[in-house]
């Protein structure tokens, strides 16, 4: 029997029970050449590591296995993964572990502020598991990180990478109330893959969820992501850049999908350069703020430099 094991934690545990028992997908031995990453292990990324582990926290960096964390580390970049290591769902692209998370660490609000200021950082992203086991799926937790840092770190500004907080009346309120810099949640693939790519999510509640941020507070700017190569047609894409934009969304990420063990969806092809070129000139044609569309592009990569493009679109716009 084949087994996907947590080496993260050198746990003998299936990491991803769900699919220990799923036949082996192929797996693409060969990466183009334009999928290439520096490796982490610089001066500047072991103290990242360091404050990451004094603090006992989560990163999604880690836990989502990143190829951008050799860069994103070096410069003190963390994305901090809170309300556990485990999630509910079983999503086929994704390398968190899954299955039943602990309760919720009443200190972790805290936890998160401190590294946020000893990482001296001017804008930090916060995401987390789907907790679809808490009532309100962890919104009031989210609004808590998002205090704790407010409290130490006034000027630091803060991104959310939320999960969708399906069946959670009043949820996404509370986190808005909280007052977010952007509000980030992905869509990861166009609807047609959602049965197989992301089963426990639906894709017309993600887009009015990032539609009712706006109506809520429409100072807060919001952005959404997916990934290529899944098996999407180009169309597919397009219309759901429309979608987005329907939604008001002001910004949007689209990446390579990587396939992380042979448990996972395979990736049916590599987008080229200048494919995801062609969909950031498409995407700004249909009025997004901004784009980001490259094989490495990830949620929070470059998020500190995009927020202040963000700004300064929003500004232009309004001028």
């Amino acid at each position: 029997m084949a087994v996907v094991l947590d080496l993260l934690n050198k746990d003998q545990r299936p990491r991803h029970p769900e699919k220990a028992h799923r036949p082996d997908q192929p797996v693409q031995q060969r990466k183009p050449e334009w999928i290439r990453v520096k490796a982490p292990g610089s001066p500047k990324w072991a103290e990242t590591n360091r404050i990451v582990r004094e603090n006992k926290l989560v990163t999604v960096c880690e836990e989502a296995g990143c190829p951008n964390i050799g860069e994103c580390w070096e410069k003190k970049h963390a994305t901090f993964m809170i309300m556990g290591d485990t999630c509910t769902r079983a999503c086929a692209f994704c390398n968190v572990k899954t299955g039943l998370p602990q309760a919720l660490d009443p200190n972790e609000p805290e936890s998160v502020a401190k590294a946020v200021e000893k990482l001296g950082l001017e804008h930090v992203v916060i995401t987390s598991v789907d907790r679809d086991d808490l009532a309100d799926g962890g919104a009031q937790h989210f609004a808590d990180v998002i205090q704790a840092i407010r409290a130490r770190s006034p000027k630091t500004t803060i991104e959310i990478l939320t999960p969708d907080f399906l069946r959670k009346p009043g949820a996404l309120e509370v986190v808005v109330a909280a007052k977010p810099d952007v509000f980030n949640h992905n869509l990861e693939t166009v609807p047609s893959k959602y049965l197989k790519v992301r089963p426990g999510a639906r894709y017309f509640h993600s887009i009015r969820l990032l539609q009712q941020v706006k109506e809520l507070d429409p100072t807060i700017f919001t952005k959404s992501g997916i990934m290529v190569g899944l098996g999407e047609e180009r169309n597919e894409v397009l219309q759901l850049m429309d979608d987005l934009r329907s939604a008001d969304v002001d910004f949007m990420t689209i990446g390579q999908y990587l396939q992380p063990t042979k448990k996972h969806h395979p990736v049916i092809r590599f987008v080229t350069p200048d494919e995801f070129k062609a969909f950031e000139t498409t995407a700004y044609a249909k009025g997004f703020l901004l784009v980001s569309s490259t094989p490495l592009t990830r949620s929070s990569h470059h998020a500190g430099e995009d927020f202040a493009k963000l700004k300064a679109a929003r500004l232009a716009k309004l001028g």
